[in-house]
């Protein structure tokens, strides 16, 4: 049974840090290609950060520069730094995985950046 569990939701003050975490089970992980995306209310889903198997990243335009991806494949656990935090990043936060037309997602974890 494949799990994504994500962790390190919470309420933020804009300009400030938090960071999340996607621990998983029922993988091979490092054959994966992890990402975190998000939805706002009222939003689609959208893709925040992706970080292939091999190491590379690659985010999206409204994140780069204040958000990390990474992996650590012997904990099967991909993570997201966030900093210099805005309101307009509040949003379910989801991890995801794929490797060919396998896809896992987990539940996600909400992220409220208000004063």
């Amino acid at each position: 049974q494949v799990q994504l569990v994500e962790s390190g939701g919470g309420l933020v003050q804009p300009g400030g840090s938090l960071g999340l975490s996607c621990s998983a089970s029922g993988i091979i992980f490092g054959l994966y290609a992890m990402a975190w995306y998000r939805q706002a209310p009222g939003k689609q889903r959208e893709l925040v950060a992706t970080i292939t198997s091999g190491g590379s990243t690659n985010y999206a335009g409204s994140v780069k520069g204040r958000f990390t991806i990474s992996r650590d494949n012997a904990k099967n656990t991909v993570y997201l730094q966030m900093s210099s935090l805005k309101p307009e990043d509040t949003a379910v936060y989801y991890c995801n995985a794929v490797l060919g037309n396998l896809y896992y997602w987990g539940r996600g974890t909400q992220i409220t950046v208000s004063s």
